[in-house]
């Protein structure tokens, strides 16, 4: 497949050209949220030739999504967004990593997961969420390019772009109350537009051209055609470091004690210990341990009481990020024997591959 035949319309723009389009490829963007905003903002990054993109969403997809999130199809309800995003974007542009990535996003998860990425894109509709990727774009020195939609009227900026305003500079205040799409209600085409701003941003800022909306904050009324740009200031007052980040999302790295599947190949079938499995019943590869049990995340804190804490616990997930939140959550519950499995259910299904044993 002749790639420069694909970006062929691109290229021949005199701000982008050959060297604008291996700057592209080279680029690694993290998406977080596959909704409408980010099933509005993928297609364009992929079909761009945006080398490198992860989707971080744990939502599945729901029948009232499909009205604004229009890269999924009615037969792809009740899977996991990420997933699916993936497939469809392979198929646009199979020439570009995706990464699916369908884990909740935490304080415990947010500074490695950025880390890998040069540019982060908020898609979310979630107040919390957004101070969080805020403080860990802060962290990780990375630029945050901002998206929200309420009815009718859209925002877009960036934040932290070259030691920038960040969106605590604009928003200080943490308990502001917002209304998501689900009670204030939104039209599809809304998110469509501001999430293709974002895609611009990210655009811009990759290859060098243009002015990014840094310092700024852009607002679109799809009703009256209206936009306003308001300009805000930094404020050095606001400090958050990887102390404060830890702090604020009570992050407790050393308290997590991992374990490698090797080590864990013995303990295979030993009444006395217990795996638990925290991730949703229907992720694959299945993990079916004799002396195992399937306990979703969200349901741990229901279900804790059921196990008995004196007992040797591994716990996995999928790749190891949801089994260190799940013990930290048991130890602050009188657990002591506990570890979460390094490399999670993709570690532990290719060991037991490898070594042919059958669970």
């Amino acid at each position: 497949m002749n790639t420069k035949d694909r970006y062929n319309r691109q290229i021949i723009l005199p701000e982008i050209g050959d060297s604008g389009q291996e700057k592209l490829s080279k680029a690694k963007v993290l998406v977080i949220g596959a909704g409408g905003l980010g099933a509005s903002i993928l297609p364009y990054l992929v079909a761009a030739g945006v080398g490198e993109i992860g989707v971080v969403d744990d939502d599945v997809i729901e029948i009232s999504n499909l009205h604004r999130q229009v890269i999924y199809k009615s037969s792809a309800v009740g899977k996991y967004k990420a997933d699916e995003a993936k497939l469809m974007l392979a198929e646009l542009n199979p020439t570009i990593k995706v990464n699916a990535i369908a884990e909740k996003l935490f304080g415990n998860n947010a500074i490695a997961l950025f880390e890998k990425y040069d540019i982060i894109v908020d898609a979310t509709d979630n107040i919390a969420i957004k101070y969080l990727i805020n403080d860990a774009c802060i962290v990780t020195n990375k630029p945050m390019v901002y998206g929200s939609v309420f009815r009718f009227q859209g925002q877009v900026s960036v934040f932290n772009y070259q030691n920038g305003p960040t969106y605590r500079c604009l928003y200080p205040d943490e308990n502001t109350q917002s209304t998501n799409c689900e009670d204030a209600g939104v039209i599809g085409i809304t998110v469509g537009i501001i999430g293709m701003l974002q895609a611009n941003e990210v655009i811009k800022m990759i290859l060098e051209i243009g002015e990014v909306l840094n310092g700024k904050i852009l607002v679109y009324n799809i009703l009256n055609n209206e936009q306003q740009k308001y300009d805000f200031e930094k404020n050095t007052n606001v400090l958050i470091n990887k102390q404060i980040f830890d702090e604020n999302y009570n992050v407790i790295e050393n308290q997590v004690e991992e374990i490698s599947v090797k080590e864990i190949l013995d303990k295979i079938n030993n009444d006395e210990v217990l795996f638990i499995d925290v991730r949703n019943e229907d992720e694959i590869p299945r993990i079916n341990f004799k002396n195992g049990v399937q306990i979703p995340l969200m349901n741990l804190r229901s279900e804790m009481r059921k196990l008995n804490p004196n007992q040797t616990i591994y716990v996995f997930c999928q790749s190891g990020i949801r089994s260190k939140i799940a013990v930290e959550l048991l130890q602050k519950h009188q657990f002591k024997n506990i570890k979460s499995i390094a490399g999670g259910a993709l570690a532990l299904n290719k060991l037991l591959k490898e070594e042919k044993i059958k669970v």
